[in-house]
């Protein structure tokens, strides 16, 4: 029997936790592996037995939610970080996203959204709430004639700027190969070369990278 991908939860409001636990815990897919509501307890769960998974909230009693996803990255951990916040200020979503998170809710998503999300997460995706999204599509600016040659100097072809951006609006895999009309498979490959032309490891860091490069062309209409 296959097992389902484990799930750590750092959240330290008793409400809050409780509802995303049994969100996690009634899931035919998921597996909830812990429960943390302070940072001291977290960071020792994901170092005694690393989850597939990290899902934590920025703002904790005894530190934050980023300092955890940065430890995932130190740590060379294959552990994906998703933060689920009230906070959808520009600061902690770009603070989020460069210290390698793939997934950025807001804690006023639904039941069914947050388990679809993390699933999404697990497969490639990279969810991110509509609010957030637009912080994204703020900071990334068109691409001038200046910003083209560093395209070009990274060696991103236009297919893989299309898919990029796609990627930046936080389509899956899927939903990038669908609209391209390509495969998943071709996705991957272009995900791949994109990562290592890049020099990043995840989705988050290349949409950072490509933010700081000015690389994408994106519409906001």
């Amino acid at each position: 029997m296959e097992t389902k991908p484990n799930i750590l939860l750092v959240e330290d409001d008793t409400a809050t936790r409780n509802r995303l636990s049994k969100i996690i815990e009634n899931h035919s897919e998921l597996s909830l592996c812990g429960a943390a509501a302070t940072h001291a307890d977290a960071h020792r769960l994901l170092l005694a037995d690393p989850p597939r998974v990290l899902l934590t909230d920025i703002g904790l009693p005894d530190g934050s939610g980023i300092d955890l996803i940065n430890t995932i990255k130190k740590q060379g951990l294959t552990t994906e970080a998703m933060v689920i916040t009230v906070f959808a200020d520009e600061q902690h979503v770009f603070s989020a996203i460069e210290a390698g998170a793939t997934g950025y809710l807001l804690k006023d998503s639904d039941a069914e959204g947050i388990a679809s999300a993390i699933i999404d997460l697990i497969a490639g995706g990279s969810p991110i709430s509509p609010a957030i999204a637009r912080h994204v599509l703020k900071r990334l600016t068109p691409v001038s004639n200046d910003n083209q040659q560093t395209a070009n100097q990274c060696g991103l072809t236009k297919r893989e700027r299309e898919v990029l951006t796609l990627l930046a609006k936080g389509l899956s895999y899927a939903e990038v190969a669908t609209g391209l009309e390509v495969s998943v498979g071709t996705i991957t490959t272009h995900v791949k070369n994109i990562y290592r032309k890049l020099a990043v490891r995840s989705r988050g860091e290349a949409v950072f990278e490509a933010m700081q490069q000015g690389l994408l062309n994106i519409s906001t209409q």
